[in-house]
This record gives structure tokens, C-alpha cells and sequence, in this order.
């Protein structure tokens, strides 16, 4: 043992190593700071000496535990791993587990069909109208129409929401009835990378595209379109591109906004029945001095208008980068994650006969890859088409082949006399409420909507083939 007058120098001791420890700073909270004294002769001394030496090691014990479970950035690691792993086990969207996201085809059913169009694989069903034989035919079963259909499911939906109707309007018709998912929605790939595509896949003009394709697939010159909800749009955007493959609209609690009908109160007849003409040479001046004033005020106009496209279009620009971001595919899928479910239930008429079946039915589409970023890409290219192309509601007074309007007098989401007054504004259409109904009365009221769609069918295809000529 050193001398009495001897001083040890101070060190830091690690309880893991058992030598000493150079670097203080970084260990400054894992090692024991202390300095040695020389032990007196007296036995006492040197006793409690041992006992402080013992309350020391028991301490660095204690603190070299500490240190064994590693730096403070290992530390922080381990905690931020845990909290990944815990976020990991509730991510889920609708109660879909959202780890996992498989390929649409792998989640295909039986009847799932595919077809490449513009670089999109799109997802559809055919329903073939079986032919009976000779004995069981009967005069009803030679009444056919004899036209395809095309069936154009709503926002949020997808060829699940036809599989209660397909088979019965397949004999209705006696022919093929034929449903698809639209880009964004249902089965149909979703396409992240369009820049090299001819036509954006999630615009209406695709939707278009798609369904003067399939009615060609069809082999058929045309073909009857029935659109539900957003459905409609597309319908009609499709008679507007190609009237003469357009049999029959049917139309089911269209998402369209109705004009406001207003009356014409002039015409050439009421202008030659004018009492006013002007003689008074100071009425003349007058008249030309405001025809140069709106002329004048329509240049204006138009420069102002110019001026509103080019800030809308900055406008658009600016929407579409923050729509295209990570915040935006976190919002999306907190918003359906707390309200796609309840927007389910909410579209029927009774929320409570909703089955589980349904909601499976409506929330398989969020098991597929990069879901949440076709669905933005679509209210992106919605938001396009809306301020690039003119209202369908002006063009209304344009269609001249039957149409039918059919809606829920309940519905929450379209108002029914919404539908009504839509119906007012087409020439020669028709229009059916159905009581106690809401949003979906192809999949609400399955049976009276099957009865009004054969009531239409009848007495515009075969009624009039029977005529006589």
C-alpha cells in the first residue's frame, strides 16, 4: 500500500471494462467519479473505508447496467423502434390492414376479367344471357330488346355494386350486360407514372374512351348505358362523344347538377309584335351608343377572363403538387379511414340493414397497391375536368334518345328533386321514385327497380318494334 503522504490520482472506473476510462465527457453519466486516500493504520478507519468502497461499487454496478443498454442515440433507436413497430400493428384503414397491399389480380374473383386499354388493365365482368330451350320458350322469352349494356358504377364503388342486378337485366335485355371498374376504383390497376400515356387514365375522357371500347368488345353498334350516381356523368359524357352508339340512358340518382329551367320570353314573333319602334333620332344614338358600350364591356370581359383562366391555372397547378404529397396521402386515408364506412351506411335508406358482406364488398378495393394515390390523382383530374370542359348541364336540351331517371325518395347524398327537375330539363324522359329508398335502389330495391327497368325497356324497344310502320 502507498505511504501516508502519498496521493492516487482521481480516474473513472467502468464496472464492464474494469479499467479506466480516457474519455470522461462521454461517459460522464455511466462511470463513478472518484478519488482513492490513503487508508489509516486504524482498523475502524480502514473498515468504514471498505464499507464506502462497497456502497461505491454497488453504484457502479447500477450505473454500468445503465450504460450496457447503449448510447443515448441506441437508446432513442430502440424507443422509436418500438413506437414503429406499435404503429405497425394498428395500420389499417376501414379496419384494412394496409401492410400488406397486394396487386388487384391477386384479389380477383372467379368471373374477374382483364383487358389492357391505354396502358391500364382494367377490371370487368360479363354476364351472358343463357338461352333456353325451344320448350321453355315462350312469347315473353322472344320479347327481348336485344341490346348490351354497359353498366357505370358511382364514386367510391366498383363492379361489386352491380352483382345483385347483372344476371336479371342480362335477361331482361337478352343479351350480354357487361360492368367495369373504373381507374382508381375497384380492380383496375392503379397507374402512379402516366406522362407517356395518350390520355390521362383517370379523366373523364378516358372513362369515355373505355366505354365506347367496351361496347365495340360488345360487338355491337350500340348499347345501353346505365349509370349510377357519378356514373351518369360518364354516361352521358359518352352519348355527347358518340350519340349514334347510345340505345338508352338509364340514369340512377345521377350525381348532375339540374339546370334552372326558365321560360323564353322572346322570340322573332314577339319581336315583329313589338309596338316600340324606335323613330326619335335621339333613340338611335342612344341604342348605338350602348351597343358600343357592350361591346366594349366584352372586351373587357374577356381580358378578365383571360386573365381568371391563367390564375386559375396556376391555381390548378398548385392544388394538383399539394394533392400530389405525402400530407395529402395521409389525410386520405385518415378521411376514409373515419368516414368511408359511415359513408356506406349513410347512402342507404336505413343504415342498419347494411351487411357485412356490403361493406367487405366496398372496402376489398383498399387491399390494393398504391390505392390512396390513384384515388387523389382522380380528384386531381376531376377538379380538371370541371373548369377545362363545359357544364353538361347546358347540353341537356341536346339529347334525344330515352331516358330513364330513377331515385330514392330518401336519398341523403342526391337529392330526389334534384333528379326530378334533371328529368325536366331532357326532353321526352322519364322519371321514377321509389319509396323508402335511398342512394343505391339498385341494391336497396332490388325487385321494383328490376320492375320499372323492364316497364322502360318494354315500351321503348318493343312496343315500338311492334308498331306498324
Amino acid at each position: 500500500m502507498a505511504s501516508t503522504g502519498s496521493r492516487m490520482q482521481p480516474f473513472f472506473f467502468s464496472q464492464i471494462s474494469q479499467k479506466p476510462i480516457k474519455d470522461c465527457n462521454l461517459y460522464r453519466n455511466k462511470a463513478i467519479f472518484f478519488s482513492t486516500k490513503p487508508f489509516s493504520n486504524n482498523h475502524e478507519s480502514r473498515t468504514a473505508a471498505t464499507q464506502k468502497l462497497k456502497g461505491r461499487n454497488k453504484a457502479s454496478v447500477f450505473i454500468a447496467k445503465t450504460a450496457s443498454i447503449g448510447s443515448a442515440g441506441e437508446y432513442s433507436e430502440q424507443l422509436s423502434g418500438d413506437a414503429k413497430s406499435t404503429q405497425k400493428r394498428r395500420r389499417t384503414v376501414a379496419g384494412v390492414d394496409q401492410e400488406d397491399l397486394l396487386h388487384p389480380g391477386q384479389l380477383a374473383d372467379p368471373d374477374s376479367l382483364f383487358c389492357e386499354f391505354n396502358g391500364v388493365h382494367i377490371h370487368h365482368k360479363i354476364c351472358h344471357h343463357h338461352e333456353q330451350s325451344e320448350v321453355e320458350t315462350s312469347e315473353k322469352d322472344t320479347r327481348k330488346v336485344g341490346l348490351p349494356m354497359v353498366l357505370l358504377h358511382g364514386f367510391g364503388a366498383s363492379v361489386f355494386s352491380w352483382e345483385k342486378v347483372m344476371k336479371p337485366l342480362a335477361s331482361l335485355t337478352g343479351s350480354k350486360v357487361l360492368a367495369f371498374d373504373r381507374p382508381a376504383f375497384g380492380l383496375t390497376s392503379r397507374v402512379r407514372e402516366f406522362t407517356g400515356l395518350n390520355v390521362n387514365p383517370y379523366s373523364m375522357s378516358f372513362s369515355v374512351l373505355a366505354t365506347l371500347s367496351f361496347i365495340d368488345m360488345l360487338r355491337s353498334e350500340k348499347a345501353i348505358l346505365m349509370g349510377h350516381s357519378a356514373g351518369s356523368l360518364v354516361a352521358l359524357s359518352t352519348y355527347f362523344e358518340a350519340p349514334e352508339k347510345v340505345a338508352a340512358l338509364i340514369l340512377i340518382a345521377p350525381a348532375i347538377i339540374a339546370p334552372l329551367i326558365s321560360k323564353k320570353v322572346t322570340n322573332e314573333r314577339d319581336r315583329k309584335s313589338d309596338p316600340y319602334i324606335p323613330k326619335n333620332p335621339f333613340v338611335k344614338v342612344w341604342r348605338a351608343f350602348l351597343d358600343f358600350f357592350k361591346r366594349a364591356a366584352s372586351v373587357v370581359v374577356g381580358m378578365f377572363k383571360k386573365m381568371g383562366d391563367m390564375i386559375g391555372s396556376a391555381y390548378k397547378r398548385a392544388l394538383a403538387a399539394v394533392l400530389r404529397s405525402a400530407l395529402a396521402v395521409m389525410l386520405i386515408r385518415m378521411i376514409i379511414d373515419k368516414f368511408g364506412i359511415p359513408a356506406v351506411r349513410n347512402a342507404w335508406c336505413n343504415p342498419n340493414q347494411v351487411a357485412d358482406d356490403v361493406l367487405q364488398g366496398y372496402t376489398k378495393p383498399l387491399k390494393v397497391k398504391d390505392w390512396e394515390i390513384a384515388l387523389l390523382e382522380y380528384c386531381i383530374a376531376m377538379i380538371t375536368d370541371s373548369t377545362s370542359k363545359p357544364s353538361l348541364s347546358e347540353r341537356l336540351s341536346e339529347i334525344s334518345c330515352p331516358v330513364l331517371i330513377v331515385t330514392g325518395d330518401k336519398d341523403r347524398l342526391v337529392p330526389a328533386w334534384n333528379a326530378e327537375r334533371l328529368s325536366k330539363a331532357i326532353p321526352g324522359s322519364r322519371f321514377e321514385m321509389i319509396k323508402d329508398c335511398g342512394h343505391l335502389p339498385h341494391e336497396e330495391r332490388v325487385e321494383e327497380f328490376l320492375s320499372i327497368v323492364e316497364r322502360f325497356l318494354q315500351s321503348v324497344f318493343i312496343v315500338r318494334s311492334a308498331a306498324p310502320v
